[in-house]
């Protein structure tokens, strides 16, 4: 099936969970989406768990001659994420993508101050964090993200997503503690291609995201 849009996305989304939230599997839970395109998806999640929602800043690392290519991610203080068989496939090693990783960093920092307006990150130790994304095509950023959020001691991390790869899936299935996925199609050729509406929404649709999330809280 195809969604609406990611507003329409997040609400479908938010039923399983919902779901496991009653059956007591859900506690205390923190909705953190992976801005920009998980925001709008995240926001219904966290409306429907009554839950926070904040966001979890991962940048994608492209290869050199195709940035849309990700070969890697980096979210959090840790090292970056990346994918050898693709480095060893593109001739490349860590070290040829360090000035870009520090790149993609400052601009992961600019973008933390700038959603959150100076506020502190959540607590993470305990809690339920659910990390919203709009999609997953190879996975490698929300890859990233868990990895970021799992250092933080999490009781729990779900990932929860409208829509993914088979081979995305699976992949993280390994990493989060629990993968919530609406549709795994066996034909997928982008994320946005399962969407009839997929704008891409800017800063000012994330900020009032959160904003809107806290008045309601």
């Amino acid at each position: 099936m195809r969604f609406h849009d990611r507003t329409q996305a997040g609400r479908m989304l938010a039923e399983p969970l919902r779901d496991l939230q009653r059956a007591g599997e859900i506690r205390d839970p923190l909705v953190l989406a992976l801005p920009r395109g998980g925001v709008p998806v995240g926001e219904e999640v966290a409306r429907a768990l009554h839950a926070p929602l904040d966001v979890l800043v991962a940048r994608k690392i492209g290869a050199p001659f195709n940035p849309e290519f990700g070969i890697g991610a980096v979210a959090g203080e840790g090292p970056p994420l990346l994918d050898e068989q693709s480095l060893r496939m593109l001739g490349l090693t860590a070290g040829d993508l360090a000035g870009q990783v520090e790149r993609e960093r400052a601009e992961l920092r600019r973008r933390e101050d700038l959603y959150r307006g100076g506020r502190p990150a959540p607590r993470l130790r305990g809690r339920t964090v659910i990390v919203v994304d709009d999609g997953l095509a190879t996975g490698v950023t929300a890859r990233a993200a868990l990895h970021a959020a799992r250092v933080l001691e999490p009781e729990s991390l779900v990932l929860a997503v409208p829509v993914s790869s088979v081979q995305a899936a699976a992949a993280m299935e390994a990493v989060a503690d629990r993968l919530v996925c609406l549709e795994t199609p066996p034909s997928f050729q982008g994320v946005g291609q399962w969407y009839e509406d997929f704008h891409q929404v800017g800063d000012e649709e994330v900020i009032a995201a959160l904003r809107a999330s806290a008045a309601a809280r």
